[in-house]
C-alpha cells in the first residue's frame, strides 16, 4: 500500500501538505520514498531535499503504465513508507483517444495521465486535499462529487487546508458528517509557510537558504495536524510486490564520460534519465556553466538539462572561458543533448525579462527571448532527420514548459510536433548542427530507452 495526495484542483496546497507529511516521517528517522505525478521537476527537488532519496516521476504519457508499475515497485523496496504527490486536480489529465497512446490497459473514462489514473494503475488509495478558504457547507458537495464520480478510485479521506478558525472547522465538520468521509488532517492558514515562486513554479531548492527551518516547521505542524493512526498503516508499501531488476547492460567496457551541466541555472533532470544512462555505462561528470572555467577532461558527450538560464544569464554570459570551451568541443563533434534551458544556452544570445541581451555559446544561429506567453503541454514528436538521439521517422512523447521563444526557426528542424488535446499539429522544432540534439522538448528515457542507447553509442565515436 501507499497513499496519493490529490487536490480537488490546482493550487489547493498539495505540495505543502506533501512536504509536511514527508518532513514529519523523516523527523522520526523513517525511510521514505516519494513520487510525483506528471512531468514536474521542481516539486521533486523539495521531496528529495527532505527524504534524501531521489523523487521519481510517474507519467504514463512520457513513459507507459508498465514502466510506472515497475518504477514504483523498484523504489518502494527497503523503505518504511511511500507517498505520491498528485498533479493538478484529481481527474485533470489529457483526453487521448485510445489509439493515440500505447499500453492502455483497458477503456477508462478517466483522463489519461491524471492523478486518478496513477491511483488506478498502482491500485493505491487517495487522500483528497480541499482548499477551505472560501467554503463552509459546500465542502460536502465537493467531497461527495469526487467520491461518487469514479467508484474505482478509493478516496479514503480528506485533508482540510487553509481553515480560518475553530468555528470555521466546526462548520466544515458538520457538513462532511453528511457524506461520512473521514477528516484525516486539518491545516489552518499558515502565511509564514509560503515558498517563493517565479514564472515556472517554485524557486528551486538550490537557491533557497532556509530549507532546514522550513522543514522543521512543517514537521512540527504535521505532528498535530494529521490523523497518524489512520495514515501510517496506509503509507507502508505492500511487501508482496515482486521487483524485477533491470536487464540493462553497459554498451562499452570502459565508462562513457558525459559532462552534465548541474548548477543553479541547469537542474531540471529526471533522476530516471540519469540512472538509465549510468546503467548503460555512462559516467556522469557534473560541472557548472556558471562557476567552472572549462569543461572536465576526457569527455565523450555533453548533457544540458533545463532550468533557469534566463535568471542567471549575466553569470553564464560572464563566464566566457566556459562558453569558449563548450563551443570548441561541439564544433569538434562531441555528441550534445540540450533540452529547453540547455537549448537557450547554446543560442547566440539570450534576452531576459528586462530586455537585456546576454551573449551565449552561439552554436545555434538564433536568439532566445523571454516573454509572458507560456508554452505548455505534451507533444508527440516525429523525427524529421537522424540526430544523436533519434533515427529518421522515430516517434517519441515529450513535454514543453517554457516562457521563451526563438527569434529564428531551424531550416532543418529535428521534429514535427503534434498534440492531441488542442490544435497543435505539424509544428516543426529542434536543431541539429554538428552532433547536437537541441530542442524545447523534455524527454523521459523510461518510455524510450533506445534514445539513451543511441546517444551513448554516438558518444563512443568521440572516444
Amino acid at each position: 500500500m501507499a497513499l496519493i495526495i490529490a487536490g480537488e484542483r490546482s493550487g489547493v496546497g498539495k505540495t505543502t501538505i506533501t512536504l509536511a507529511l514527508l518532513s514529519f516521517l523523516v523527523s522520526q528517522k523513517d525511510r521514505v520514498q516519494s513520487f510525483k505525478v506528471g512531468p514536474d521537476y521542481i516539486d521533486p527537488m523539495f521531496h528529495t531535499a527532505i527524504t534524501g532519496r531521489p523523487c521519481r516521476n510517474l507519467d504514463p504519457i512520457l513513459t507507459s503504465e508498465s514502466y510506472i508499475q515497475s518504477c514504483f515497485t523498484q523504489h518502494c523496496q527497503n523503505v518504511d513508507y511511500a507517498l505520491v504527490e498528485g498533479v493538478m486536480g484529481l481527474f485533470d489529465g489529457i483526453p487521448f483517444r485510445k489509439s493515440e497512446v500505447r499500453d492502455i490497459l483497458d477503456e477508462t473514462n478517466l483522463y489519461y495521465g491524471s492523478t486518478a489514473h496513477i491511483a488506478q494503475i498502482l491500485d493505491i488509495p487517495v487522500v483528497l486535499v480541499i482548499d477551505c478558504s472560501r467554503l463552509s457547507g459546500s465542502v460536502a458537495a465537493i467531497a461527495h462529487g469526487y467520491i461518487s464520480l469514479e467508484p474505482n478510485i478509493k478516496i479514503i479521506g480528506v485533508i482540510l487546508n487553509r481553515v480560518g478558525s475553530d468555528r470555521h472547522l466546526q462548520l466544515l465538520q458538520q457538513s462532511l458528517n453528511s457524506v461520512k468521509i473521514p477528516i484525516l488532517g486539518t491545516l489552518f492558514r499558515q502565511d509564514f509557510l509560503k515558498i517563493r515562486d517565479r514564472h515556472l513554479g517554485l524557486v528551486p531548492t538550490t537557491e533557497l537558504t532556509h530549507l532546514k527551518k522550513l522543514f522543521e516547521q512543517l514537521a512540527n505542524i504535521a505532528q498535530t495536524s494529521f490523523n497518524w493512526d489512520i495514515l501510517l498503516p496506509l503509507l507502508i508499501p505492500s511487501a508482496n510486490q515482486p521487483f524485477i531488476p533491470s536487464t540493462d547492460q553497459p554498451i562499452n567496457p570502459s565508462p562513457i564520460r558525459i559532462g552534465i551541466a548541474k548548477d543553479r541555472a541547469f537542474n531540471f533532470y529526471y533522476q530516471d534519465n540519469l540512472d538509465i544512462l549510468q546503467n548503460l555505462g555512462a559516467e556522469l561528470v557534473p560541472w557548472s556553466p556558471i562557476a567552472d572555467k572549462k569543461l572536465p577532461k576526457n569527455l565523450h558527450g555533453l548533457y544540458f538539462g533545463g532550468g533557469f538560464p534566463e535568471v542567471f544569464a549575466q553569470e553564464l554570459s560572464s563566464n566566457q572561458q566556459a562558453i569558449k570551451s563548450v563551443k570548441t568541443v561541439i564544433m569538434e563533434g562531441i555528441p550534445t543533448y540540450a533540452e529547453c534551458g540547455g537549448l537557450m544556452y547554446l543560442c547566440e544570445q539570450l534576452i531576459d525579462f528586462k530586455s537585456q541581451k546576454w551573449p551565449m555559446v552561439g552554436i545555434l544561429p538564433t536568439t532566445a527571448i523571454m516573454s509572458s506567453r507560456l508554452t505548455l503541454g505534451y507533444r508527440q514528436a516525429t523525427a524529421l532527420k537522424n540526430s544523436p538521439l533519434l533515427n529518421f521517422k522515430d516517434k517519441v512523447w515529450g513535454h514543453e514548459f517554457h516562457r521563451s521563444e526563438l527569434t529564428r526557426s531551424s531550416t532543418e528542424p529535428l521534429f514535427s510536433l503534434k498534440s492531441s488535446y488542442y490544435q497543435y499539429n505539424n509544428q516543426n522544432e529542434g536543431w541539429n548542427p554538428y552532433q547536437v540534439h537541441a530542442s524545447y522538448l523534455h524527454l523521459h528515457f523510461g518510455g524510450f530507452p533506445s534514445v539513451a542507447q543511441k546517444f551513448l553509442s554516438h558518444c563512443l565515436d568521440f572516444f
